[in-house]
């Protein structure tokens, strides 16, 4: 089997994400055969770096032995059972290691089985929770340009604006607050006093404040500095709205500490973790929340007080063991610290796009480096023909619009990093040099 024979199999049956199908009848598909490692090979024989971990959820490589073997033992004891009212070891040692490792006074997890339904539960939570106590609060506040991902609830929290014109008629209320504009601690003042007169004029309706914390990841890897998230924090507390801290995205070391919290050294009502938490191999998301959000719906039997919500795989066996192997690698390869080298080398291999005028900045946020370019229309497409660019030369890159990012997995080397980093440049070299 080649290439060529998969891709037209493929093309009989499936209907992929985030892709005008169209596309494909000149953009060639690329069937992966195996991964191991960064690399991904395909049915022809070449590899591609895998620079994107697939989606931001790889960590520790493709088929990763360790994780490999995890699963297997639990495959061997137990594949799934139901959650409700039963329970299994691997579900709990997991839930005993992510509170420890959460920031002070989270407590509670509560399992789905993706991102974006992790952000309905959260969502769901935060406005029962106020619904218990006798309030009514059923708006959402969220930053401009956020991303909490494509199901109804979580496509209201956000603020892309595709998305939310096409599907506005289905939406649950929510207003946005301005991001902060840079990673200045100004730009971090200037939105926390925007939020602060939002909740002023409307804090009665508000249940939460949902954020990506330094990182809003599909709105273009924009980054802003801590502070802000510390001084939100008070402002929620003020008012008595909820602070949903949407780490999907973050969590497990990519901006440098194990969350993106701890940086402003603050505890969310909520803390929502996915992509990473299983190394990248099964789905699974989960909700940790405090004592007094799970206090709110703890009573005798009232099923209106009961929080209403599940999932047939919450909790799967083989994902909890998935999540318990990759929490393994934290603890013996002190992969934070050992991070710090590889989060060094790629700010300083993102310093060379400084010379290119197309290049409007480069920044980072500890394992994320992002190159905004500028002087491009939407309709040019640059961010595929960059991806098609670097695609030929090994390595996979999907860019977000006119912002190229790189997230790499952990266990990239820093040759390896700097063989990505020149595949960008010659794509640059290239093609701005064409549409200049």
């Amino acid at each position: 089997m080649n290439n060529l024979e998969m891709s037209k199999r493929d093309l009989d049956v499936l209907w992929h994400p985030c892709t005008q199908m169209k596309d494909h009848e000149t953009i060639p598909l690329v069937p992966i055969a195996k991964g191991e490692g960064i690399y991904l090979h395909d049915f022809d024989g070449n590899r591609y770096i895998d620079a994107i971990s697939s989606w931001w959820v790889n960590l520790f490589g493709h088929c990763n032995p360790y994780i490999n073997g995890k699963i297997i033992e639990q495959l061997s004891r137990l594949e799934h059972v139901i959650l409700a009212g039963f329970t299994h070891e691997s579900v709990i040692r997991l839930s005993e290691r992510l509170v420890a490792l959460s920031p002070d006074g989270l407590t509670r997890c509560f399992y789905a089985d993706n991102g974006s339904s992790a952000i309905e539960v959260a969502l769901k939570m935060s406005y029962h929770a106020h619904k218990n106590r006798g309030t009514e609060r059923s708006l959402f506040v969220s930053l401009t340009d956020s991303y909490h991902g494509e199901t109804l609830g979580a496509l209201s929290v956000g603020d892309v604006a595709l998305y939310k014109e096409t599907y506005e008629p289905l939406l649950i209320r929510a207003v946005q607050t301005p991001s902060p504009s840079n990673q200045t601690p100004e730009a971090a003042l200037e939105a926390a006093d925007a939020f602060r007169i939002l909740l002023q004029e409307r804090g009665e309706e508000i249940a939460a404040l949902i954020v990506e914390p330094l990182v809003q990841g599909a709105g273009g890897m924009k980054m802003y500095h801590p502070l802000f998230l510390s001084e939100a924090k008070k402002i929620c507390q003020e008012f008595g709205v909820h602070f949903i801290a949407d780490e999907i995205l973050v969590g497990f070391g990519r901006t440098g500490s194990m969350f993106a919290c701890e940086q402003a050294s603050i505890t969310p009502d909520f803390l929502i973790l996915s992509k990473g938490l299983t190394g990248g191999y099964l789905p699974l998301s989960v909700v940790i929340t405090t004592e007094d959000i799970y206090g709110a719906f703890y009573c005798d039997y009232d099923p209106a007080r009961s929080f209403l919500h599940s999932h047939s795989y919450t909790g799967n066996a083989l994902a909890c063991s998935a999540a318990n192997a990759t929490l393994d690698l934290f603890e013996t390869n002190d992969v934070i610290t050992k991070n710090q080298e590889t989060i060094t080398f790629m700010g300083e291999q993102l310093k060379r796009f400084e010379m290119f005028g197309c290049v409007k900045e480069s920044r980072q946020c500890g394992m994320i480096g992002a190159v905004e370019l500028q002087g491009f229309d939407s309709r040019e497409r640059i961010g595929l023909k960059i991806h098609r660019h670097c695609l030929e030369k090994g390595v996979l890159v999907r860019p977000l619009g006119s912002v190229i990012y790189v997230m790499p997995p952990y266990v990239i080397s820093l040759e390896e990093l700097k063989y990505v980093f020149d595949a960008i440049e010659s794509a640059l070299r290239t093609i701005c040099a064409n549409e200049n």
